[in-house]
C-alpha cells in the first residue's frame, strides 16, 4: 500500500535494535505502585495499550535508581524486594509481545523528590538532595550531595541498568532533563559546587558522563542508550539553546539517541508540557538546531499529535523520531491509524491536563477522552455482547456519542437521536475559541466513529417518549445534556448580551470591550480568548476565586493567562445589564459599573431534568449519563457513556 506519511511510518535502527516506525511513546509514570515501590498489577496494561496501538517504543517511567537520596514513592528495581524483578519482567513482556521495543527511564529527582506524592506534608518532610546547599523558592531546603553519595549514585545507575536489561528491556533512557538531578548538575542555576563536579562546563557534565559510562558498562555495546535532555531551560539564569547544543555534543559519543525536550520543573513545567495556549510542536526548534550539530539520531517532543506535522518534522530533517505522551493516552491507536491512512479517526488530546492532575490527586491515571486509561486491567477491547439488542441513545453530545459508538462496537443495533442539526453537544460552542478547537473536533471525530460503527444517526430529531417507544428499544441511554443558566437580571435579554454557549454563532455581536459574567472555567477561557483577540475584557465573579472547577494542573495556567488578558473582579454580584456594561454590587456593598459594549453570560449549566423525567419510563432498561445528571465535564460524560454501553 502507499502510505500517506511515508517518513513517519519508516523504520529506524538505533544501536543494534530495529524500530518499526518513528512514533515513540514517551515516559509516563505508571498507574499503580505497590507499597514497596514495585510495579503494581495495573501498570503493565497501562504501557501495553500503547504497544498494541502501534508505537515503535514504549518507555516506562520513572525508575528511581538511588532511593537512599531520592526517597519519594516511585518505582524501584532491586533484588532485595521479593517480586520486584518479576514485576518489571512482566511489564517488559507486555510491551514486547505487541512488536514494540520496551524501554525504561532511569531517573533521579534530586532536589525535587516527592513531586508526585499525594501527601503534600510528607513531600515537604523528605530530605532533598542536589548539587548544592540552598533553599528552593517554595521554602524547602536542599542538601548538597557528597562525593561518596555521588559515587554510590553512579554505581546505582549501572546496577539498575543491568537489572532492567535482565528483565527484558531492550533500550534505556537516562533522564537528564526537566530539572532532575543530572540536569541540576549541568545547570549553573543550581550547581554552585567548587569541586570537580562544579564550575566549568566540563566539570558540570562530569556526573552525566560518568553515569552514562556506568550504564554502558552494564548493558554492553550496541544496546540502545537514550539521553533525555532539555534543549533550553527557559528561565532566567538557566541555560539556553546554545548551551543545550554543547550538552548534546558532550554526550553523543556515549549514547545512541538524543531526546530533546524543554524546560525545568520548578520554573518551566508548562514549557515542558505545552498547554492548549501554545502551538503544537513549539519545542521542535530545539531538536532541529541540536540535530545540526550532532551525528547521532535526535528525537523531539512537545504536544505533537498531527500526522502531517510529524511527517514534515521527519521529512525535513528536524528530527529522526517523534515522541508523544498525552496524545497516546487520548488515542493509543494513533500510530496504527497513521500507518493505515486512517488519520481522520484519531481522537486528539485536548491538553486539558486531566492526566497530569489525576496522579498527584488520587495516585491513579485518567484521561478525559479515553475511559480505559488507568483501568486497562479491566479490559482493553470492546467485546461483542452475548445477545444483540436494540439501543436508543438520546442526545448527540460526547457522552451520547461515546455510548453509541461503544454499543455499536458490541454488535447492538443503535439509533442516536439528536434534536439539533449537528453532533457534539455543548462542545460545538468550543469552535469559537481558537485554543479549544480540538474540543470541538472531539465531537466531530466521535461522530465519524459512530458512522463507521454503523450507528443510525438522526439529526433534527428530538427524543420524545412517543418516538422512543415506537423504536421498541431494549435499552435507552439518556444523554440530553444541560442548558445554560441565564440569571433573571434586568437587561439580560438585551441585544448586547451573548450567552457563552452561543458565542461561536454570535461573534459579530461582540464589541471591543467585554464584560464576562461568571468566573467558572467556561467564563475564564472565553475571557482569555477575547483578550487574545485584542479586546478589553473584564471578568466578574461573585465568589472569591475563579476557575475553581478546573483541575490542579491546568488552573494555574488559566490564572496566568487571565493576568495577561483580563481584569478580574472578585466578590462582585451582577445586578443589571445596561447599554454601558454590567452594574454590580462589590464586596463593600456598593453599586459599581463594570464598563463594556457587550456582556457575555457564563454563569453555568443546569441539567435538562425535565427531558430526562419524560423519557425514564419509556424502556425497562434506562441509564442516565453526563450533564443531564449533573453539569460536569468531558471526562465524566465519556466515562459514563462508555460504561453505560458496556452494561447493555
Amino acid at each position: 500500500m502507499e502510505r500517506k506519511y511515508p517518513n513517519l511510518c519508516s523504520p529506524i535502527r538505533i544501536g543494534n535494535v530495529n524500530f518499526r516506525n518513528r512514533m515513540f511513546s514517551s515516559p509516563m509514570g505508571g498507574t499503580d505502585i505497590t507499597a514497596d515501590c514495585c510495579v503494581g498489577p495495573r501498570t503493565p496494561g497501562f504501557y501495553e495499550l500503547r504497544a498494541k496501538g502501534g508505537a515503535a517504543a514504549v518507555t516506562a517511567s520513572e525508575l528511581v535508581v538511588h532511593p537512599e537520596t531520592d526517597a519519594s514513592h516511585m518505582f524501584h528495581l532491586d533484588l532485595k524486594t521479593p517480586g520486584c524483578l518479576a514485576s518489571w519482567t512482566f511489564l517488559a513482556d507486555a510491551i514486547m509481545r505487541h512488536g514494540a521495543i520496551p524501554s525504561v527511564e532511569l531517573s533521579h529527582s534530586g532536589q525535587y523528590a516527592g513531586t508526585y506524592l499525594v501527601d503534600k506534608d510528607k513531600k515537604r518532610g523528605l530530605s532533598q538532595f542536589g548539587p548544592s546547599d540552598w533553599v528552593r523558592p517554595d521554602g524547602i531546603p536542599v542538601k548538597a550531595l557528597t562525593r561518596e553519595q555521588l559515587e554510590d549514585i553512579i554505581k546505582a545507575y549501572g546496577d539498575t541498568a543491568a537489572l532492567a536489561k535482565r528483565a527484558g528491556f531492550q533500550m534505556l533512557m537516562v533522564h537528564g532533563g526537566h530539572g532532575w538531578l543530572l540536569n541540576q548538575f549541568m545547570s549553573l542555576a543550581f550547581n554552585h559546587r567548587t569541586d570537580e563536579y562544579g564550575g566549568s562546563f566540563e566539570n558540570r557534565m562530569r556526573l552525566t558522563r560518568r553515569v552514562l559510562k556506568s550504564v554502558r558498562e552494564a548493558v554492553g555495546p550496541g544496546f540502545p542508550i537514550e539521553f533525555r535532555m532539555s534543549g533550553s531551560e527557559f528561565f532566567e539564569g538557566g541555560y539556553d539553546l546554545e548551551e543545550g547544543v554543547r550538552i548534546a555534543q558532550a554526550v553523543e559519543d556515549m549514547v545512541d539517541l538524543i531526546h530533546v525536550s524543554a524546560g525545568s520543573y520548578q520554573f518551566g513545567i508548562f514549557r515542558t508540557h505545552l498547554p492548549q495556549y501554545a502551538p503544537h510542536g513549539a519545542n521542535v526548534f530545539l531538536a532541529a538546531e541540536i540535530k545540526k550539530h550532532v551525528s547521532k539520531p535526535v528525537a523531539t517532543i512537545g504536544a505533537l499529535n498531527d500526522p502531517a506535522q510529524m511527517e514534515e518534522i521527519i521529512a525535513s530533517g528536524k528530527a529522526d523520531v517523534v515522541y508523544m505522551a498525552r496524545a497516546l493516552l487520548a488515542d493509543p491507536e494513533l500510530p496504527n491509524k497513521v500507518m493505515a491512512n486512517r488519520e481522520d479517526e484519531i481522537v486528539h488530546c485536548l491538553r486539558c491536563f486531566t492526566c497530569m492532575a489525576e496522579r498527584p490527586t488520587t495516585g491513579t491515571r485518567r484521561c478525559a477522552v479515553n475511559p480505559v486509561i488507568g483501568r486497562e486491567i479491566e479490559g482493553m477491547e470492546v467485546l461483542p455482547a452475548p445477545r444483540k439488542k436494540r439501543v436508543v441513545v438520546a442526545g448527540g453530545g460526547v457522552g451520547g456519542l461515546k455510548a453509541a459508538v461503544t454499543a455499536a462496537l458490541r454488535g447492538h443495533q443503535v439509533t442516536l437521536l439528536e434534536k439539533s442539526d449537528a453532533l457534539g453537544g455543548i462542545l460545538k460552542s468550543e469552535q469559537g475559541l481558537s485554543f479549544k478547537y480540538e474540543m470541538y473536533k472531539l465531537g466531530v471525530t466521535l461522530g465519524r466513529q459512530a458512522e463507521l460503527a454503523g450507528v443510525d444517526i438522526r439529526l433534527n430529531t428530538e427524543a420524545t417518549p412517543e418516538l422512543v417507544e415506537s423504536l421498541k428499544p431494549d435499552a435507552l441511554i439518556i444523554a440530553v445534556g444541560s442548558k445554560p443558566i441565564v440569571p433573571a437580571l434586568p437587561g439580560i435579554d438585551g441585544d448586547n448580551v451573548v450567552v457563552v454557549n452561543n458565542y461561536y454563532l454570535e461573534k459579530d455581536k461582540v464589541g471591543d470591550s467585554v464584560v464576562v459574567l461568571g468566573g467558572g472555567l467556561s467564563g475564564c477561557e472565553c475571557a482569555i480568548h477575547l483578550g487574545m483577540e485584542g479586546k478589553k475584557v473584564h471578568l466578574v465573579e461573585m465568589r472569591d476565586a475563579v476557575a475553581v472547577d478546573d483541575n490542579i494542573r491546568k488552573r494555574p495556567i488559566v490564572l496566568q493567562q487571565l493576568e495577561k488578558y483580563a481584569t478580574v473582579h472578585l466578590n462582585h454580584t451582577g445586578l443589571e445589564v445596561t447599554d454601558k456594561g454590567l452594574l454590580c454590587r462589590d464586596d463593600k456593598g456598593e453599586t459599581v459599573l463594570i464598563p463594556g459594549d457587550t456582556v457575555i453570560c457564563a454563569v453555568g449549566q443546569r441539567p435538562n431534568r425535565p427531558d430526562v423525567e419524560a423519557l425514564r419510563s419509556c424502556v425497562p432498561w434506562v441509564r442516565e449519563i453526563g450533564d443531564c445528571i449533573k453539569a460536569a465535564n468531558i471526562t465524566t460524560a465519556v466515562y459514563q457513556g462508555y460504561h453505560a454501553a458496556l452494561d447493555v
